[in-house]
């Protein structure tokens, strides 16, 4: 029996043959025939979209409406619990880059997110039970004053839930992406002849989930109960690990290449170590081995590049390794390919970073609207109250239209000044976004002023828990243009970190994105304490409990300004950016045979030295990649 391994693209899907079995008699003169086990392609997207919708559904549901249980039913002050949410947005961002390092380094993704699913779904039972055993919440207080705060072993309970929650969200979110990416055909001549783009349909799935947890479950939360509001999501997380599974017989599975912070640090250490080495002026002089590559660039191998030339150090081929009949050992010299995967990390950090102050700026934007939402009138009809957490649908409705337009309208029209295939390119895509999101707070602020005046109109400034007569509605606007600006930024920085990263590094380079919006929330967190704290007592910009006194408005304007100089920055930075370049076609070393003589090139000597055979080269691959 003879087993061959095969991948090819078919309209735009990687199909892997995992195993083929050539014809053969079976004794009675009869062939076999042969039977092939295609992995990958369009057919695995419903399995893994259902997980992330049903995921999705879950978090959205259980933690949207978030805000309205601490403060309603744990009574906490309304600065402590955004405080709460916001560090635990923080922690379960923050826990993305653990999950990401588990998955690229030996667990895969698959069995990466089965277990961070798993581990989600015990945080939601946990905080359903919070929400049906009274004693584990505080006595109930409607009129908000002099409330009994939740106990220690109350919010021991809470915390517990949203650690757990926290930590199974880490080993999701930077995986689902690339996992769901692995499985069709993502090179660049693919893609630019592919008709859809793939991360505008993944925010579309995920818009069409949070949509129906935020009418849905949201409703049930405030007019049924906690218990089945929380009940619900926690069912939906059952089938997400469930559907997920299922469908494992027919996931493309990328082995893992490898701890890579392993191969950036052997790249830092090799350079330094060869600090004095003078690095040649022709690049294909530099030590390339793609067999021991191999596991790390399937799709291709990167292109030397002349930025931070220093670390071309580590690539240097020295006298003395030339001579040496030995593996080469990665901490004293790396390949070309792993010097790239270094640098292409470094140039995507100024870019990313932009990202930081953005969520700084819109963190605690949500848990506000809510609270402004709930002192306004929030009727549909006469006899149907809209939810206040539920008015996110208008950004959600917004950004599912967006992305429809953007892909059928925009791009077709943008392509036709830019020759680009995508419309515009990922960078200006988020440039954009930015813009709008500026805007979005500008309105935000104009919004709160008016709320204020009807309320100083009708004499109700001093009281927190009345009604003021103007509708819930004036919140839309700055709702539908931060769905605007999530069809831009979020999406564009999400293309932008997947596109940019090196092959084996996409799930860490998905956390970073989730990295950024923990080190959003935590500075977010620092400066909504910071304001309450010195803003004075008197006329507080965020009070505790009576909104109408404080001054969130001029918070909103802080918040501006900081993200107009965010903007400056990220002009500047993209302006200097130099794309990944890749050679996604690995040719034979033919052509550089014809220009070099054989002989006259370093590492061709070393890698002759080595062998060409695969024992060796696998030994070193695994114990140190």
């Amino acid at each position: 029996m003879e087993f061959e391994k095969n991948k090819k693209a078919d309209d735009g899907e990687l199909q892997e043959d995992e195993e083929k079995i050539i014809d053969q008699d079976d004794g009675k003169g009869k062939q076999k025939k042969k039977k092939k086990k295609q992995l990958g392609g369009i057919k695995t997207m419903p399995f893994i979209f259902a997980n992330e919708i049903c995921d999705r559904f879950a978090s959205a549901g259980s933690h949207a409406n978030l805000i309205s249980y601490l403060t309603q039913e744990l009574n906490m002050p309304l600065v402590q619990a955004s405080n709460t949410l916001t560090n635990f947005g923080g922690t379960s961002s923050f826990t993305s880059l653990i999950g990401a390092l588990i998955a690229d380094s030996f667990a895969g993704r698959f069995w990466t997110i089965t277990g961070g699913s798993i581990i989600y779904e015990m945080g939601l039972v946990a905080i359903t039970l919070s929400a049906v055993l009274p004693g584990l919440r505080p006595p109930p207080c409607p009129t908000q004053k002099n409330c009994r705060e939740a106990s220690g072993l109350q919010l021991g309970v809470l915390y517990i839930s949203l650690l757990l929650s926290s930590l199974g969200s880490g080993g999701i979110r930077p995986c689902v992406v690339a996992f769901a990416a692995d499985q069709i055909d993502m090179r660049k001549a693919t893609v630019a002849n592919r008709q859809w783009n793939f991360f505008n349909w993944y925010y579309f799935c995920m818009g069409i989930a949070t949509l129906t947890a935020l009418t849905v479950v949201v409703y049930i939360q405030d007019n049924v109960g906690w218990g089945l509001g929380f009940g619900i999501p926690a069912i939906g997380m059952v089938m997400s690990v469930l559907a997920f599974v299922f469908g494992s017989p027919l996931y493309v599975k990328l082995k893992p290449g490898g701890s890579p912070l392993t191969r950036l640090t052997q790249v830092i250490v090799a350079a330094f170590k060869k600090r004095k080495a003078i690095v040649p002026e022709d690049p294909r002089l530099l030590y390339r081995n793609k067999e021991l590559d191999s596991v790390i660039s399937v799709h291709g191998t990167l292109v030397h590049t002349n930025q931070f030339k220093w670390l071309d150090k580590a690539a240097t081929v020295t006298e003395g390794e030339t001579t040496n009949s030995s593996p080469p050992n990665l901490w004293r010299l790396a390949t070309v390919h792993r010097v790239e995967e270094l640098k292409s990390i470094i140039r995507m950090l100024p870019i990313w970073a932009a990202g930081i102050l953005l969520v700084t700026a819109s963190s605690h934007q949500h848990s506000f609207t809510i609270q402004q939402a709930r002192t306004m009138n929030t009727h549909l009809t006469h006899s149907f109250k809209i939810p206040p957490a539920s008015l996110s649908i208008f950004g959600i409705l917004t950004m599912l239209i967006g992305l429809a337009l953007y892909e059928r309208i925009f791009v077709p029209i943008a392509r036709r000044f830019t020759g680009n295939p995508a419309g515009i390119s990922c960078l200006q895509r988020m440039g954009v976004g930015f813009a709008i999101n500026i805007l979005a707070t500008i309105v935000s602020s104009f919004v709160e002023i008016k709320r204020k005046k009807v309320a100083a109109n009708h004499h109700l400034l001093d009281d927190p828990k009345a009604i003021i007569p103007i509708s819930v509605f004036w919140l839309v606007p700055q709702y539908c243009l931060h769905g605007v600006a999530e069809v831009f930024m979020s999406v564009g920085h999400l293309e932008f970190l997947y596109d940019q990263s090196p092959e084996s590094m996409r799930s860490t380079a998905v956390a970073l994105y989730w990295i950024a919006i923990s080190m959003g929330n935590y500075i977010g967190t620092l400066v909504v304490t910071l304001v309450h704290k010195y803003t004075g007592s008197k006329n507080n910009w965020l009070p505790d409990r009576n909104l109408n006194r404080g001054r969130l408005e001029y918070y909103y304007w802080l918040v501006s300004g900081i993200q107009v100089i965010n903007l400056v920055y990220y002009v500047i930075c993209a302006w200097f950016y130099t794309y990944k370049p890749l050679e996604e076609v690995c040719e034979d070393d033919q052509d550089e045979d014809k220009k070099i003589e054989d002989g006259e090139i370093p590492y061709k000597r070393l890698n002759d030295a080595i062998g060409d055979g695969n024992g060796d080269i696998e030994l070193v691959r695994n114990a140190t990649v």
